[in-house]
């Protein structure tokens, strides 16, 4: 194997891979120790550093100023094409805006290749909101790679040696020179540990954070605030989605992935949540050669799960891949509540186990994650919600299904729910055993029916986004692409029953302290029933019962677009009055001083009849 020698010419200690110089003697100083989580405590406030954590890195600002010209000319465009012109009298000067805002998405894409950083990432968050984004921008995005030439290998040892306080052939008996990958925001390299201690000499990757990778992540995350404020005075979007909060999971999620420190408990949690699971493995974390920009993980390099005619030559069933996939993480969204949200092809592999079967069939093997850094954790508000969404799709209850939602704080109050259950029945009906490959399509031929019956909650939208849930979509996104690409037969739904039914058991097999609680609420109810009973027939003895009746929220608008439409219709009447008027006193007194003002008035009449302010 590969040894350390110095450099040449170096006055200190830099040291390369050699293929001919065996590793230095024996003789190392003790490990150095795990970095104390206290000191990287993520409940400090934004801005204040905890003990011991370093200070918010400053911002780049010939980066932030390009960053800024290109949100500012994006949003100039939005609002002369989509607002200013959105009107009907002014739609011959307005372009297309599909092909527009593809040409947005592709400056975008270069902007993020050619400048790297957070833009990498928001991109990719992007491309899996096929919820939000037309078709078009998605596939200008879909490919955006957050892969990146690598830094020198002498910046890489400058780190490691900056953060260990020692020299790095004493952390690690190898390091390859070459870097396996390298990201945006970090790069991995295979080595040795030093052969001291219980895990000397065994085969690691070794992940380490760029240099000067927080100012430029700072200089990013300035700029994605300065366009949350700014679309925040969208009052239609702002109603919608709580753009602040957004900004601030987006921001806390990227910050978390430069402490790998944490990304390090990250991988040790996942691997306690999936212990007992013999289809899944989680690479072990060496905390001794671990710190806050290095981290250190047993390899795990085995088959890439995209890489399909290497699954296909190793025996592995690529549709039991796709259905192990599916349910790890229909455990993690509903049983662990702590997610993986990053599971892009390069993140996960398939550790083929055994030798081939010999009477046929699929060889045994293991899902393998890697990359911690960015995971999100369901709050406890949203879980009874989530469970119930889940029960309810699993049993086609459509009626469940929009509680639940409601309950979350998806459906905004007032909304008709009664019409979106109506939605959810369609959908159920429409969708119910497409395979996960069909989906697409299916989608795009049942679009033109679904506009036209339930046109009213599509212009409307009376829905709005929880942002705790956005990292949650954005996974399911990636996951969607992985399965299609590994079964486009496979079936979701026929995974989603059994799920759902164990869901729905274990609710009614609650711990004694559960029941007892119920038990309490329901008593509580009982106790109060007879003088509620009492005060009810009182007032009906009385005459004082009554029935109040109300329109509903659709309702109330159809209203408002009725009256509108009468009052464009009362001036058009006026408007076109008034100018027959003018023409009339046209044709018997050309010069007569009020034909100008009648004509005038009549055309001002006509144009307020058209306009119908968005």
């Amino acid at each position: 194997m590969p040894g350390w020698t110095a450099a040449p010419g170096a006055d200190r200690s830099l040291w390369y891979i050699s293929r001919s110089v065996s590793p230095p003697p024996d003789s190392r100083p003790e490990p150095h120790p795990r970095p104390s989580r206290a000191a990287d405590s993520a409940a400090a406030p934004a801005g204040v550093p905890a003990a011991g954590r370093p200070a918010r890195a400053g911002i780049d600002f010939r980066r932030y100023r390009k960053l800024r010209r290109f949100l500012f000319r994006t949003l100039l465009q939005a609002f002369w094409h989509d607002l200013l012109l959105s009107h009907r009298t002014l739609a011959w000067a307005r372009s297309p805006p599909l092909p527009r805002w593809r040409r947005v998405a592709r400056r975008y894409r270069g902007l993020a290749v050619e400048m790297g950083g957070v833009l990498i990432k928001l991109g990719q968050f992007l491309s899996a909101r096929v919820d939000i984004l037309p078709r078009e921008v998605i596939s200008e995005l879909s490919d955006l790679q957050d892969t990146v030439p690598p830094v020198a290998f002498e910046a890489v040892i400058d780190r490691i040696e900056a953060d260990f306080g020692r020299p790095a052939d004493e952390v690690f008996a190898w390091i390859d020179a070459e870097a396996m990958g390298a990201a945006s925001l970090a790069q991995v390299h295979r080595a040795r540990l030093a052969t001291d201690g219980g895990a000397g000499g065994r085969e690691v990757v070794v992940k380490v954070l760029r240099p000067g990778i927080e100012v430029l992540v700072e200089t990013d995350l300035a700029a994605v605030r300065l366009a949350t404020r700014l679309l925040g005075r969208w009052k239609k979007l702002r109603r919608r989605v709580d753009l602040a909060l957004l900004y601030d999971e987006f921001a806390t999620t990227t910050r978390r992935e430069l402490d790998l420190v944490l990304e390090g408990d990250n991988a040790e949690r996942f691997a306690a949540d999936f212990a007992a699971d013999p289809k899944v493995r989680i690479p072990e974390v060496f905390r001794e050669a671990s710190s806050r920009h290095v981290l250190t993980l047993e390899d795990v390099a085995f088959l890439k799960i995209a890489d399909l005619p290497a699954l296909d030559a190793a025996g592995v069933d690529r549709a039991e891949v796709a259905r192990v996939l599916y349910r790890t993480y229909m455990r993690q969204v509903f049983d662990h509540f702590f997610i993986h949200a990053d599971p892009h092809p390069g993140n996960l592999f398939v550790e083929p186990l055994g030798p081939p079967p010999e009477g046929g069939g699929g060889r045994r093997f293991r899902l393998v994650f890697v990359d911690f850094g960015m995971v999100t954790t369901i709050p406890p508000r949203l879980r009874a919600a989530l469970r119930e969404y889940a029960i309810g799709l699993g049993t086609r209850d459509a009626a469940r299904m929009v509680r639940a939602e409601r309950a979350a704080g998806v459906i905004l109050p007032g909304a008709d729910l009664r019409r979106f259950e109506e939605v959810y029945e369609d959908l159920l009906e429409r969708f119910w055993g497409v395979s996960i490959g069909e989906l697409r399509d299916t989608a795009m031929a049942e679009a033109k029916y679904f506009f036209r019956r339930y046109r009213d909650l599509l212009f409307e939208m009376p829905i709005q986004v929880r942002v705790e849930l956005l990292f949650v979509a954005r996974a399911i996104g990636l996951l969607a692409g992985l399965a299609t690409n590994l079964d486009p037969s496979f079936d979701p739904w026929a995974e989603t029953i059994p799920f759902a039914r164990r869901l729905a058991a274990r609710e009614l097999t609650k711990s004694p302290a559960e029941w007892a609680a119920e038990l309490g609420k329901q008593a509580r109810i009982a106790a109060l029933l007879p003088e509620r009973i009492e005060r009810l027939a009182a007032h009906a003895d009385r005459g004082d019962l009554g029935v109040e009746a109300s329109f509903s929220r659709q309702a109330l608008q159809r209203l408002d677009r009725l009256e509108a439409a009468g009052r464009r219709l009362v001036w058009a009447v006026i408007g076109g009055a008034l100018v027959v008027a003018g023409a009339t006193l046209y044709a018997l007194q050309p010069g007569h001083p009020v034909v100008p003002w009648v004509l005038g008035a009549g055309a001002l009449g006509c144009l307020r009849a058209l306009w119908r302010p968005g």
